[in-house]
């Protein structure tokens, strides 16, 4: 049985998508300014950036209020398709 998000989640809803990638070129921003495309009332606010131990990687986190499951499934595409995202959760 397939179930939706609309199932599990009621919109709107705030949301914390987090995100992981290597920590070069200023990542958090440009994980929120990718995010922004879809939930435009994102800003620095938003965001909470975290690097590993030895610095190699950055986990982001981005809270926002999420419209529809749709929105989500559209940022989770986008990010997914980028090389230097490594998990989305």
């Amino acid at each position: 049985m397939h179930r939706s998000l609309r199932d599990l989640m009621d919109f709107p809803t705030i949301f914390r998508l987090r995100v992981i990638g290597y920590n070069q070129d200023d990542f958090a921003t440009y994980i929120m300014v990718r995010v922004r495309r879809y939930a435009p009332e994102i800003n620095e606010d938003n965001i909470n950036a975290r690097l590993s131990n030895g610095g190699k990687y950055c986990a982001v986190t981005v809270s926002f209020v999420a419209e529809s499951e749709e929105q989500l499934y559209a940022i989770y595409a986008d990010l997914s398709q980028d090389q230097r995202v490594l998990f989305l959760l």
